[in-house]
């Protein structure tokens, strides 16, 4: 059987979103989500589940390179229990340090989506 995932690279401004299966193993940045409010948020994020029906969520956890927690280590938990809580599908955190480094961009682009994928193909990598 072949799994939908979609990953998360979660932001205050922004939440990058990608997506893959099981039978690939291969993740493809789908959508940035810039709305502020939490209600726009999720209502997105809720479109993207009922057009994709994922079997999972990955979820990115941001770290200090030493991999001490700081304060967006807490929100992106929070957001993952967020998304369980809403849309009752399993969430796991995938540890995300250095995603964004490894994404070579110029000041200003918006790259979260491509982060993303990188958080779901450390998943899918890591699932092999």
């Amino acid at each position: 059987m072949v799994d939908i995932v979609l990953g998360f690279d979660f932001g205050i401004k922004r939440i990058g979103i990608a997506m893959g299966n099981t039978l690939t193993g291969q993740a493809q940045p789908l959508k940035v989500v810039s709305a502020i409010d939490n209600a726009t948020r999720f209502q997105i994020i809720g479109e993207l589940i009922a057009q994709w029906q994922p079997a999972r969520l990955i979820v990115g956890e941001p770290r200090h390179p030493d991999g001490a927690e700081h304060d967006m280590t807490l929100r992106s938990r929070r957001f993952a229990n967020q998304l369980h809580g809403r849309f009752n599908l399993p969430v796991e955190l995938v540890d995300e340090r250095y995603s964004s480094a490894v994404i070579a961009s110029k000041r200003g682009d918006v790259i979260d989506d491509k982060a993303a994928a990188i958080i779901l193909q450390q998943y899918f990598d890591a699932s092999r």
